[in-house]
């Protein structure tokens, strides 16, 4: 296990191996520092979760979660540009997803991946965070801004499941009697169109995105944990946060990529009503996977709005 280091040193910094960005994934994955939560606060037993923990918090600190079916290596472009900007960013793998705990021994549920988020800021010694969230991380984020909101200071929502719209490919996955028994090759080849699928700009589904996002579900290890995350999907924990929507107090944006095939528009635009005084941005020419499309016009965008809205940090 990695010690973590003092959340509160704003001199503390860590560089990329380039000291721009990651070549490989696998560079990605050494870059990752590990913890172990004690049994009890995220589940009955001890889980570990790795994350990204680099830059100063010159500027505040970034919480980046990601979705299903991919990890923390989603924002493996984005990362650097908010470092150079004085930020120090989180991005953890969620429960069961990327290299953190996929023991077959704990729940997915949103709500428990809240309650990692919690517990994994409280062990940082982190008390308050800007809190970006994609896919069903922005379903995590939504309940951190209403249940958690001292944590929250500013909020951003990107391509994200807000209400009932999933997938049916990812809840496809969650059907254990037809996956478990298919071939590894399977999974990878339904991967792999998902991910084509959510970009805009093909010449993006680099040889190295593909096999990055893959690499934690090409085992069986992998492809059951795949599995139980899409198990969990389950449109009653987000509908049971809408009436809650009303109540979130931190300075929200709501960024889409506008070509996204399953997280549509439409509902980034009744989440930016819902929300008081919520911004809704469009990213015209990205789709779902908009932090590979687009990175720099992404980071960008959260540059912007930060720099535009003081939260409480």
């Amino acid at each position: 296990m990695v010690s973590p280091l003092s959340p509160n040193d704003s001199q503390r910094t860590v560089t990329t191996p380039d000291g721009q960005g990651w070549q490989t994934w696998q560079e990605f994955k050494s870059a990752q520092q590990e913890i172990i939560l004690p049994a009890g606060t995220v589940a009955h037993i001890p889980v570990t979760i790795r994350y990204i923990d680099m830059g100063k918090a010159q500027q505040g600190t970034i919480l980046l979660m990601h979705g299903i079916p991919t990890w923390g290596y989603l924002y493996h472009e984005v990362i650097p540009l908010l470092v150079q900007a004085g930020y120090r960013v989180l991005a953890p793998d969620l429960l069961g997803h990327g290299w953190s705990d996929r023991r077959d021994r704990f729940d997915r549920s949103f709500q428990d991946q809240a309650r990692m988020i919690t517990a994994l800021l409280s062990a940082l010694n982190l008390q308050q965070v800007d809190v970006v969230g994609h896919d069903t991380g922005g379903a995590v984020a939504l309940i951190l801004a209403i249940e958690h909101r001292n944590l929250v200071n500013r909020l951003v929502i990107t391509n994200s499941v807000c209400y009932d719209r999933f997938d049916d490919d990812m809840l496809d996955f969650g059907h254990p009697l037809r996956w478990k028994p298919r071939p590894i090759a399977d999974l990878v080849a339904a991967l792999e169109s998902s991910l084509a699928a959510g970009l805009s700009n093909p010449n993006r589904l680099t040889p190295e995105f593909r096999s990055g996002i893959i690499a934690p579900w090409a085992s069986e290890e992998g492809k059951l944990s795949l599995i139980r995350n899409a198990s969990a999907l389950n449109a009653n924990q987000t509908m049971a946060l809408v009436d809650r929507h009303s109540t979130i107090s931190a300075p929200t944006l709501i960024l889409w990529g506008m070509d996204d095939p399953w997280q549509k528009s439409e509902d980034g635009m009744q989440l930016a009503r819902e929300i008081p005084n919520a911004i809704f941005q469009a990213i015209e020419g990205a789709s779902h996977w908009v932090q590979q499309d687009v990175p720099e016009q992404f980071s960008d965008a959260l540059l912007e709005f930060f720099n535009n809205h003081f939260g409480s940090q």
